[in-house]
């Protein structure tokens, strides 16, 4: 493999003799992929090798494009998370061919609490369909609906009727304390990107969100964010904090949010305070602001 190419968002395996279509110019040894479009059906671990017992790179969150670039045996699949690029080993049962735009409609509903539940009633005493967090996204069949006390959208989740509750799809101003809110103290989960557990990319990815197109306005490791971001001198509220192999969202110029494993989950820490603030200061090596 060059050099050049990033594993985690170039997709070639010369051991086992393929290559994504866009590179295949530079392989013409490699048999060429034809990938195909999935969504992700729950929160669907990617994995670093086809096996359980491997490292998780990231999460797809329901709803989430995924492109399957070759089937394995065993039930994995190799394939990209469409909205950051990144690569990984899934398992083939945590795939929908459903997209989460309605039949015949542009109508999707998305997630917008921290944590929410789809259920198989249009009431909170009905059975629980999934979980689904932050950014998941489903069909809507239809606008919500005034069931009892409560408004409900009625959306479809692997071909079934399922209900959401309208407050968890509340969108609200980007605000960065309520953010801190919402967060604070969530598990560390390596490769994690939900209020499940999330790792300290998948907190700031989280924090700068997707553009209209569905795209994350960050990439998904800490490196890659510190190149995709503009580089300042003093950080202001917002603005991302790099350190090697670690990243963090500061909430002024020195308080910083930050998924850690330190504490092992979601904390705060002031840069240069404290035993952990300046050891976190002294491998300071920028700060940087999205785009």
């Amino acid at each position: 493999m060059s050099t050049e190419l990033d594993a985690r968002t170039h997709a070639v395996q010369s051991e086992r003799g393929v290559v994504e279509p866009a590179l295949a110019g530079q392989f013409p040894e490699l048999r060429v992929l034809s990938p195909r479009t999935v969504y992700a059906a729950g929160i669907l671990p990617l994995r670093a090798r086809p096996e359980e017992a491997a490292a998780q790179v990231t999460e797809a969150l329901h709803g989430e494009a995924i492109e399957v670039l070759e089937e394995l045996p065993g039930g994995w699949a190799w394939g990209r998370t469409l909205h950051d690029g990144y690569l990984g080993y899934l398992r083939t049962e945590g795939l929908s061919e459903t997209t989460p735009l309605s039949p015949g409609s542009a109508a999707s509903v998305t997630v917008h609490a921290p944590r929410a539940h789809l259920y198989a009633a249009p009431s909170i005493k009905s059975a629980v369909v999934t979980a689904a967090g932050r950014g998941a996204t489903f069909a809507a069949l239809g606008g919500p609906a005034l069931h009892g006390d409560y408004l409900w959208w009625r959306a479809l989740h692997r071909g079934q009727d399922a209900y959401l509750h309208a407050a968890t799809t509340l969108e609200a101003t980007p605000d960065l304390e309520a953010f801190m809110a919402d967060y604070l103290g969530t598990p560390y989960l390596w490769g994690g990107r939900s209020a499940w557990g999330l790792d300290c990319s998948g907190l700031s990815q989280l924090w700068a969100g997707k553009d209209a197109q569905g795209r994350s306005r960050l990439p998904r490791d800490a490196d890659q964010q510190q190149a995709a971001t503009l580089p300042v001198e003093e950080a202001q509220s917002g603005d991302l904090a790099f350190f090697p192999g670690h990243v963090g969202v500061m909430l002024d110029a020195v308080r910083m949010l930050h998924a850690n494993a330190t504490h092992m989950r979601v904390t705060v820490e002031v840069l240069g305070e404290g035993e952990y603030g300046r050891k976190l200061q002294g491998g300071l090596l920028g700060f940087g602001r999205v785009r």
